[in-house]
């Protein structure tokens, strides 16, 4: 079910009472509408969609492809403003403000995350990271804010984020080491064997490589995926227990006081989720280019 699906706390099919499941789905999943302050649910634009042979590609925007642009033109316009307030009025001297925060965490991200992982000529793969991982958390705090979509719960969005990092993974370690080193992360037979067992150890632990490589991508992409749905899956489930037991008279302002409470509670922990799963995103894809560039 879309974003066309019911509201918060809408009757289930048949009234048997509120259908939390679609409660859930609907501020989950994507769609072709999303809701605005004082407008309600506005119907996003359709497009023909595109026939390249048999396959049709639907390029109509979505409520996720509407916040992943936002939160795009969000980090674009911040970080834009912060280097020319660098290079202007705070040129020769520390910045202050947001400038000097967001200064603290792109040199800790440089020389912490960066630099120990990937190491010798590490500071071309700074602009990615920062990237990657300021990209990915205001998508993730776009989803917190009311009226909000999180991309990040989408598992095309993440997929696409993983599969941009696995190509600039596998890049790095062909530049690094060369067609004959490249080949040799996915070709393993190891010296002082004979003819028969390199042979052997090939058609074994090629596949394994293989699937290695795979493996990291997809590690990436369901990780973030499942940790940002799971968080907003539970607050919503808190907040559906008013709609659920809320008509009782004698457990009516406990479940609303505790739901409450426990929603709050969760939407804290949910905060520190959306920073540490960028992180982790963006560490993790730092690791796994320093691995290949130091195959050996």
């Amino acid at each position: 079910m879309g974003a066309g699906g019911p509201a918060g706390g809408a009757e289930a099919p048949g009234g048997g009472g509120p259908d939390i499941g679609g409660m859930l789905m609907h501020h989950l999943a994507d769609g072709h509408a999303m809701e605005l302050p004082f407008l309600g649910e506005v119907a996003l634009p359709r497009w023909e969609p595109i026939h390249l042979g048999g396959l049709t590609l639907d390029l109509s925007p979505t409520k996720h492809v509407v916040f992943l642009v936002l939160a795009a033109v969000l980090v674009a316009a911040v970080f834009l403003a912060m280097a020319r307030a660098v290079q202007g009025k705070y040129r020769g001297r520390a910045p202050s403000g947001l400038a000097n925060a967001l200064e603290a965490i792109v040199v800790y991200f440089r020389d912490e995350i960066v630099r120990r992982n990937i190491g010798h000529g590490a500071d071309a793969y700074t602009p990615f990271i920062l990237t990657v991982f300021f990209f990915i958390l205001t998508m993730n705090l776009l989803g917190l804010v009311p009226w909000g979509a999180t991309a990040t719960g989408n598992l095309s969005v993440t997929a696409a984020l993983a599969v941009v990092s696995l190509i600039v993974i596998e890049v790095s370690g062909f530049l690094a080491l060369g067609p004959k080193g490249y080949a040799k992360t996915i070709f393993y037979a190891p010296k002082g064997l004979p003819p028969v067992g390199q042979a052997l150890m090939l058609v074994i632990m090629t596949p394994v490589e293989l699937l290695g490589k795979l493996a990291k991508p997809f590690a990436l992409a369901i990780r973030l995926f499942a940790n940002m749905t799971a968080g907003h899956t539970v607050i919503l489930s808190l907040v559906g227990m008013i709609f659920v037991f809320g008509h009782l008279p004698f457990l009516r302002w406990g479940v609303v006081l505790g739901s409450v409470g426990m929603s709050v509670a969760m939407m804290l922990l949910e905060i520190f989720v959306a920073f540490l799963q960028a992180y982790i995103f963006s560490m993790l894809t730092s690791v796994f280019i320093g691995l290949i560039r130091h195959a050996h």
